[in-house]
């Protein structure tokens, strides 16, 4: 199988889709992988760790976008065939975004792409290996707590000198998913005292076995079988705010990681709770793709509102890419991995790829095939806003 890594393009992006290591997996497999000059420049893989890997690296983008597979990070839905987009036919393998941004898995369709997106990969035993968003969450709870350290004008841990005592930094984490749960064991290996806080009351065991406390509010909320946080009813969400006042008050420094798939981040640090923070405090809105958890988040920016730092970052992983690509790369590897295992192919006459259509993780990631959308989700969002009658 001939496997093309493109170089990214999309404002900002220094990941790439494949590392040299994951290059050297393929080729003893027996594939040939072809990579686009320069593809991992931006996080620090050169051209010439790929050629010793096994790799073939090409100036020429048609030899990358006309292979069988083609590895992704977040193609542009605008992308010209076979130059910056994938040929038709070809089988597209990346992060389309399909619930937030439905253009990309709707391309895929009309080039008759067989595309799958890794960011549904269903959170399953079995596919753990393959889950790039709890791998770029990983990635995006550590930048958040160290950017923080940083930025706060106190130390983090506990010091007791001659000249007394210093206490430890309060950090406030709301959301513990993935994100959430690396921002805590951060902040807690830093010397903070740690306090975290989600609607889902099956995470207060993870939450306290890395050494936080539960802040237990009277708000309860469900979660989706993949265990994702549901939005709360409007008189529910009210309730978490007046009770959030006072722990992020109290906070040193607040942590938001709280997203809802498909929805806008729901707001838990307002513009009041904000002003009633100390100077000097700072907060990190890991939701600020999504809208932001804070009211006072400018996305992609760092603010300042009364003395209080609000940073929101977009696409943290990109900001420290060498572990980020390391990471995405074996999430790739295993799912192809996955995919041939399950016989994916193609006839030798042409015509649509072919796998095992039952197993639950080829199921749920594939978006698209031989021209239709296979995502219910993208379908209803494209008929509401008026798609192009062939996409849907």
């Amino acid at each position: 199988m001939r496997i093309g890594v493109v170089r990214e393009t999309a404002p900002g992006e220094r990941r790439v889709s494949l590392v040299p290591d994951g290059v050297a997996r393929l080729v003893r497999a027996g594939h040939a992988v072809f990579v686009q000059s320069g593809a991992g420049a931006a996080s620090y893989y050169p051209d010439e760790q790929y050629v010793k890997a096994g790799a073939t690296v090409t100036e020429d983008p048609s030899i990358v976008f006309g292979a069988d597979v083609v590895l992704h990070i977040r193609p542009s839905p605008d992308g010209e065939p076979g130059r910056s987009w994938p040929v038709p036919g070809a089988v597209l393998v990346g992060t389309l975004a399909p619930l937030s941004d439905p253009r990309l898995t709707a391309r895929a369709a009309q080039t008759g792409l067989t595309a799958f997106s890794l960011d549904t990969m269903p959170r399953i035993s079995r596919a753990q290996s393959m889950d790039v968003l709890s791998s770029m969450s990983t990635i995006a709870g550590y930048y958040a707590v160290v950017w923080a350290a940083s930025r706060l004008p106190k130390l983090f841990p506990l010091l007791m000198t001659a000249a007394g005592t210093i206490a430890p930094a309060r950090v406030l984490v709301l959301g513990a998913g993935v994100a959430g749960l690396q921002a805590i064991a951060t902040a807690h290996r830093l010397g903070a005292t740690v306090q975290a806080f989600d609607t889902r009351p099956v995470v207060k065991e993870q939450v306290e076995s890395l050494g936080a406390s539960f802040l237990t509010l009277d708000v309860t909320g469900a979660q989706t079988a993949e265990g994702y946080a549901q939005q709360l009813a409007e008189d529910v969400h009210a309730r978490e705010l007046a009770l959030l006042r006072d722990p992020v008050a109290a906070a040193d420094v607040v942590v938001t990681t709280a997203q809802v798939p498909g929805s806008r981040a729901p707001e838990l640090v307002t513009a009041d709770m904000v002003d009633a923070m100390r100077p000097g405090s700072v907060i990190v809105d890991l939701a600020a793709e999504t809208g932001g958890n804070c009211a006072r988040s400018v996305p992609g920016e760092v603010v300042e509102a009364g003395g209080v730092t609000v940073f929101a970052p977009l696409n943290v992983p990109s900001l420290m890419p060498v572990h980020a690509s390391q990471l995405y790369s074996r999430n790739v590897v295993n799912f192809l991995t996955h995919l041939i295992e399950r016989g994916l192919s193609r006839p030798e006459s042409g015509g649509a790829w072919r796998w095992d259509a039952q197993d639950e993780i080829c199921r749920r990631t594939c978006v698209a095939h031989a021209g239709e959308i296979l995502h219910e989700a993208v379908r209803e969002r494209l008929a509401q806003k008026g798609g192009d009658a062939d996409a849907r």
